[in-house]
């Protein structure tokens, strides 16, 4: 598909401005575009302001230095691999610097950044941890409080079975105050609520049934919690066999792309790309804003 800058380009732009249309003057909103024949100093240039914008322009790649023809075969490895893609990946596929594929991933993190709107439900809600095990941190770096969850990151999530979305934030712990208001600000008043039989859950303003696990219960009718726990294994398996290692002040984007990922799944893969050059629009991470976060 892209063979050269010109044809990464071109699909770049039919891909956010179908046969021409939406495109806008990023410096001053105006809709008096023209192609500059030569593409010279930049392909469009506005009538209103006079002033040359490329497809970049009001993306996270703006400003980005790196072909076209690289993003756009960034953007099929993204939308394609489950489990993540490494900026060591990257770096050796696309022939960039790691720091630069580093700061590529995470402008496809921010793209992928999810928009909460209420489920409608039914829905199951459900948390887990990230991160790695106690016992195989460095002795200097032991904790010395405990397994288990000791020094994992908390993370909810939701799945909406009708669209199979799923939606999951990181949290600063598992206590019913987080996790019921995680549900209630990102589900309808009267959506149904499936969990397990965590008390965090207990008394919450939704229409809520349990599975008992502690019981051996795992699915009691329409009652149970098994699509948005299989969906854990994913952020999980990137975890131990991609990254190895997430920040936990980059632990949202991480979280971000696994849970939009999960839900562009049944899309085709060209598809896929295309909504990601959507979702880029209007969103900006420089790398100073990155490494000072």
């Amino acid at each position: 598909m892209f063979p050269d800058e010109l044809t990464a380009a071109r699909w770049f732009e039919e891909a956010r401005w179908p046969s021409g249309e939406g495109r806008k003057c990023p410096h001053c909103g105006g809709d008096n575009a023209v192609e500059v024949r030569n593409r010279r100093p930049q392909p469009f240039r506005c009538r209103d302001c006079w002033k040359h914008f490329s497809v970049r322009h009001g993306t996270v790649m703006e400003e980005s230095r790196i072909p076209l023809r690289k993003w756009a075969i960034a953007t099929y490895l993204w939308s394609t691999s489950l489990e993540g893609v490494s900026s060591m990946r990257l770096h050796r596929d696309l022939g960039i610097t790691q720091k630069s594929a580093w700061f590529m991933a995470h402008r496809l993190r921010m793209a992928w950044g999810q928009t909460v709107a209420d489920m409608a439900g039914p829905v199951e809600a459900d948390e887990t941890y990230i991160g790695g095990k106690e016992k195989n941190r460095h002795r200097s770096k032991k904790l010395k409080a405990g397994r288990g969850t000791v020094g994992k990151a908390p993370v909810a999530g939701l799945k909406d079975r009708k669209t199979g979305t799923i939606s999951a934030t990181a949290v600063t712990d598992t206590k019913a105050k987080t996790l019921q208001g995680f549900v209630k600000e990102r589900t309808e008043a009267d959506a149904q609520v499936y969990t397990d039989d965590s008390s965090s859950y207990t008394g919450i303003d939704r229409p809520h049934e349990s599975v008992n696990h502690s019981a051996g219960e795992y699915v009691d009718g329409m009652a149970h919690a098994n699509g948005v726990e299989s969906f854990w294994a994913l952020p999980k398996r990137g975890y131990h066999g991609t990254f190895h290692h997430f920040s936990v002040k980059h632990l949202q984007r991480y979280v971000d792309e696994f849970a939009t990922r999960h839900s562009m799944r049944p899309n085709d893969t060209v598809d896929m790309m295309t909504d990601t050059v959507a979702m880029m629009v209007g969103k900006r991470l420089t790398y100073r804003a990155l490494v000072e976060e």
